[in-house]
């Protein structure tokens, strides 16, 4: 007797192992960026300067900022994730989720912060820039 293949089926055990190991990946980015947070905002921050994409007057206060919020991420709720992402969630297309949430942040929020002067760059650019720093703790 000829076993009959499902093909959906298939389908849905390759989709489901993808969910899964992208899962996996998040949850290990989340913890790297806890685990690392005051290392990756130095680099990220000094980053940022280098590549004329914030003005500051106080590196270090924006320092403190970046790294509150790396460590913040691990207890975000994933609506609220995905939430602050929605607008630029198409940027590129393998997005580093914490990348997209950082470039998010940078834009509506800390153009905001008392510290800094200005913002300069559009999406792609801040995305590119935080992503080469944070690129260190994505597995591959």
């Amino acid at each position: 007797m000829a076993r009959h293949i499902n093909p959906s089926n298939s389908t849905n055990k390759t989709i489901d192992a993808i969910d899964r190991k992208r899962e996996r990946e998040r949850q290990f980015m989340l913890k790297k960026s806890r685990e690392m947070a005051a290392e990756l905002a130095v680099s990220l921050v000094q980053r940022l300067l280098d590549l004329h994409i914030i003005e500051t007057n106080s590196v270090h206060a924006i320092q403190e900022v970046m790294a509150r919020q790396l460590q913040q991420l691990s207890d975000m709720e994933e609506f609220d994730m995905q939430f602050k992402i929605a607008p630029i969630r198409n940027l590129t297309p393998d997005p580093n989720v914490i990348s997209l949430y950082l470039t998010q942040y940078i834009i509506e929020d800390l153009i905001d912060h008392p510290n800094i002067q200005d913002v300069f760059g559009d999406d792609l650019e801040i995305y590119r820039a935080v992503d080469s720093v944070l690129a260190r703790i994505r597995p591959r």
